[in-house]
Formats: structure tokens, sequence, C-alpha cells
């Protein structure tokens, strides 16, 4: 019997075949769709997915000013920072973030789902989130994708 035929496939840097997905947040929830493009960035859509490996996708999300939330989170959600001083801690509410900087709602949700360590920085690094339609990205032709098709 072939032993190579059982062996578990571990993949890295050199394996990993990393794409470029572009993502249109035009009506989506906030929370689903970074819970899906959190899963896209770390590559658990892929069969050769390895946990410690950066071996998702580039994800570029466009129309990130359009995004929606349910309930009463634009007034109620809050958004907590500390300065480092003495009584130096800082909140702001959805709305308030949302206009100094639509894309920070995005970037912050997907942060948060992505593991707490040096691998979830360098996955960070793979997300590019743009207000309107226009993005920089245009040389590494991302595929659009539909993120209500993915599961």
């Amino acid at each position: 019997m072939n032993t190579l035929s059982y062996k578990t496939v571990s993949a890295n840097s050199a394996t990993a075949n990393k794409e470029w997905v572009l993502v249109d947040a035009d009506g989506q929830t906030l929370g689903r769709l970074a819970s899906k493009v959190a899963k896209l960035i770390r590559g658990k859509h892929k069969p050769n997915f390895t946990p410690h490996v950066d071996c998702g996708d580039n994800v570029v999300i466009i129309n990130a000013e359009k995004i929606n939330l349910t309930g009463k989170k634009w007034t109620d959600k809050s958004y907590i920072r500390h300065t480092g001083y003495p009584g130096g801690q800082r909140s702001l509410t959805a709305t308030e973030m949302f206009e100094k900087d639509p894309t920070r709602l995005i970037e912050k949700a997907v942060k948060g789902m992505l593991p707490k360590n040096k691998l979830g920085s360098a996955l960070f690094r793979n997300l590019y989130v743009y207000a309107g339609t226009e993005h920089g990205q245009d040389a590494q032709k991302p595929k659009a994708i539909n993120l209500n098709d993915l599961k």
C-alpha cells in the first residue's frame, strides 16, 4: 500500500494559491459580511486550509459607505478605546465612526474575527477596504464574487 496516500497535506507559503477577490458591500449587513470576508482571508474555504499558514485570498471591499446595521446598532453600538492615560477611556458610536471613516467599521469587524496573534496581523494586511467604487487594485485583476453564494 502506498503510504503517501493517507498523509495530511499541509500548505505553506510556496504551495498556497492566493487569489484576488472583489466584494461589493452595497446593501450587506456588517457582521454577516465581516464573517464571510474573514473566512476568505483566512482561507477556510479552500481544501488545503492550514491553520498556521496564510493560505487565504486577498480581499478588496468596495462601497463601504453603503453597509447596513440592523436594529438600533447605529446609535447603541459603541467602539471603546483607551489613550493610555488615567481616565483616558474614549468611545464612539457606530454613527460617529461611520461619519469619520466608513471603512473603519468593516476593518474593525473583520479584524475582530481574525486570530489575535502575528498570523492575524499578517492576514489583516490582505484586506483592502474602499468607501466608493474606485479601488487601487485594478492591476491585480480581482475576481468579483457574490457573498450570498458562499456558505
